[in-house]
């Protein structure tokens, strides 16, 4: 399937999901919209992969390493597409990742150590 296709295969199951053209052209990948996913970086995939979920118009969106395999261009470029989602749509967002530099952008951090939260100050890097 088509970019394009892969996201309206989400729609067409959901009861009240975005347009996909509306949906492409709001978070800037509408140019992707043809191409199939070995045709895409892996940012690219990502961000298709984004597009996909909050078709469904969410209320929360589930993101378990987000940018662990993406070249830090790559990967700033979907944590500010997660960042519009978040905005701009009112999606809460939970992403987990061991990545500290992503805590910069997110309203809330908990820390894990060992399977116990712990406050950040304590933290272990």
């Amino acid at each position: 399937l088509t970019a394009w296709e892969n996201v309206q295969v989400a729609a067409d199951i959901s009861e009240n999901p975005f347009g996909v053209a509306e949906l492409f052209d709001e978070l800037g990948i509408a140019d992707l919209s043809r191409r199939f996913p070995k045709e895409l970086s892996g940012g690219q995939q990502q961000r298709i992969a984004i597009a996909r979920a909050i078709v469904k118009r969410p209320t929360l969106l589930l993101c378990d390493e987000l940018t662990g395999a993406l070249d830090s261009k790559s990967a700033q470029v979907v944590l500010d597409l997660v960042g519009k989602i978040n905005k701009d749509f009112g999606v809460t967002t939970v992403i987990v990742t061991h990545n500290e530099e992503i805590a910069h952008m997110a309203d809330r951090v908990v820390t894990l150590h060992d399977g116990q939260i712990i406050p950040n100050h304590q933290a272990r890097g």
